[in-house]
């Protein structure tokens, strides 16, 4: 059996000599990373012919979020494997994942929810830089120089306030905004789309930090 997708998968209630090879995006697999979807079932072939040797028998579309293979069932006979629990496979070393694994570090003291006034400091903090760097040019019928603006808005703000893992599945709506004060280290982990404003090197860090 083959398994693919974005992040770490898993599989339950296979007997034991049923061998299993996990390829995803997150562990980098040697297989790479597939959806299997109606819009992306061109490159579904050639994997299965590079690692069966022949192309795929059958397609079955997952519907709300569920497939069914073979004939259908109703809701009242799917069971759960008795032999592997599905709680066997969650990794509890890893933080809990998106808006789940942010209450989780607020409540635990790893985080606290950001204000106007931290932002505020960034932004000073950053047009100070700018200035003694002389990179800002004067403004016609102004003292000193123009600031540059670092802004962004605080979506999802939080105020790093000690040494953490950042949570997986940090992408699109559930992305956030972290700022880390002098002295708190950077987080480790997948930031996602999040943007991770550091006052130890004043820099931002994230794919929504190229312009700010």
């Amino acid at each position: 059996m083959l398994v693919s997708g974005y992040h770490r998968q898993a599989v339950a209630g296979l007997p034991a000599d049923v061998p299993v090879l996990v390829s995803t995006h997150d562990d980098r697999g040697a297989c790479g990373y597939f959806y299997v979807a109606e819009k992306r079932l061109a490159q579904l072939n050639p994997i299965a012919t590079r690692l069966f040797d022949r192309p795929v028998d059958m397609v079955y579309l997952a519907r709300e979020g569920s497939v069914t293979i073979g004939d259908a069932v109703s809701a009242e006979s799917l069971v759960t494997s008795p032999r592997i629990a599905p709680d066997s496979f969650r990794d509890l070393s890893a933080p809990l994942a998106g808006e789940a694994g942010l209450r989780d570090a607020v409540a635990k003291g790893l985080l606290r929810e950001a204000r106007r006034s931290d932002m505020d400091a960034w932004q000073q903090a950053r047009a100070a830089v700018d200035r003694s760097a002389g990179t800002l040019p004067p403004i016609a019928g102004q003292s000193g120089r123009a600031v540059a603006s670092h802004d962004s808005s605080l979506h999802n703000g939080y105020v790093v306030l000690k040494p953490m893992i950042l949570p997986a599945g940090l992408y699109g709506a559930h992305s956030a905004t972290f700022i880390v004060p002098k002295g708190v280290p950077r987080p480790t982990g997948n930031p996602g789309h999040s943007a991770i404003y550091d006052f130890n090197t004043l820099t931002c860090a994230g794919a929504v930090c190229e312009n700010r």
